[in-house]
């Protein structure tokens, strides 16, 4: 069944564009990609009916077509109504603080109560996905035990959008993380690869020839044998500041892979039975893909993370 039929008239500004391009300028919930399979699919009809097939077709200013636009096949995943934290929200893109918990995509022994079957209930009705597919357009992830800021796109154009600006590493990615002892230098870069260690393959280490990885770091408040850091990510590979910030003996309190807890901090956080890592992704920005607005969100430090780290103020 169709989502319905759309029917435009090309502008002056796009006569003379490719069919594709120029359709996709003006369904701007539809990519480039998708436009053209649609028209090589015969989905695209000028003002007399007929089928036009032909994605490189030059326009003309005044032109009329119809687009049938599929409804988007449902994902395999479930929608439930699990509470989010939306920061911001419009037609094109989410905005989210996730709980410390909260697996962001369903996988082997998490296949529902993750952050796509909340969207999936959230965004009922607005969703579409590359390749047709009705699901929420995660383009990074965080960990499951990471709290903090993550977006994700409503359809594929934004989807793409965002996707470019994670490949060209553009986008503002800061953390803020609790780590055992005081940082010298207090501030400083690690540039160092990240792949599956070959020992372990549950585990991220550094593995010349895997892929490049650089965290930023400084030290915003010395704290009793610790102290809290801002990490910002010019990547963004999988357990990167912890591996980083432990490659440095700076471990992530609570780090249940990455780190040995010392005894000067261990009353402390099993006091506060504190068991995930000290890690908080509070800023996120970029420029928004449809609009070109320059978007900034931030977050405070969840309660858990606030009560450790008033826990450790000298």
């Amino acid at each position: 069944m169709d989502r319905g039929v759309d029917v435009v008239q090309v502008r002056v500004g796009e006569a003379g564009l490719r069919l594709d391009r120029a359709l996709a300028d003006l369904v701007p919930q539809v990519s480039r990609d998708r436009m053209k399979a649609l028209i090589s699919a015969g989905q695209v009809h000028d003002a007399q009916g007929k089928p036009t097939r032909d994605p490189a077709r030059k326009t003309e200013a005044g032109q009329a077509f119809s687009i049938a636009i599929p409804r988007p096949a449902p994902a395999h995943n479930e929608a439930q109504p699990i509470p989010l934290n939306v920061i911001y929200e419009d037609a094109h893109l989410i905005v989210v603080d996730k709980p410390a918990g909260l697996v962001v995509h369903p996988a082997a022994g998490n296949l529902d109560g993750t952050l796509v079957n909340a969207l999936l209930h959230h965004c009922a009705g607005q969703l579409s996905g590359i390749g047709g597919v009705a699901r929420p357009g995660i383009v990074h992830r965080i960990d499951k035990d990471t709290s903090g800021l993550i977006v994700a796109a409503k359809h594929d154009r934004a989807h793409e959008g965002l996707a470019r600006q994670f490949a060209a590493h553009s986008i503002d990615r800061r953390y803020k993380a609790i780590v055992q002892g005081h940082p010298k230098p207090s501030e400083g870069r690690v540039d160092a690869p990240l792949a599956r260690s070959p020992a372990n393959r549950k585990k991220i280490a550094i593995v010349p020839g895997g892929k490049r990885a650089v965290t930023h770091y400084r030290t915003l408040e010395t704290l009793r044998h610790s102290a809290l850091v801002e990490c910002r990510l010019e990547t963004g590979r999988t357990h990167q500041v912890r591996v980083h910030m432990a490659s440095l003996g700076h471990a992530l309190l609570g780090d249940p892979v990455y780190a040995r807890l010392p005894q000067s901090l261990r009353a402390c956080v099993e006091t506060l039975n504190f068991r995930r890592q000290a890690l908080h992704a509070a800023r996120l920005g970029f420029i928004h893909p449809i609009s070109s607005n320059a978007l900034a969100f931030e977050s405070e430090l969840p309660a858990d993370m606030q009560e450790l780290f008033d826990s450790l103020r000298v």
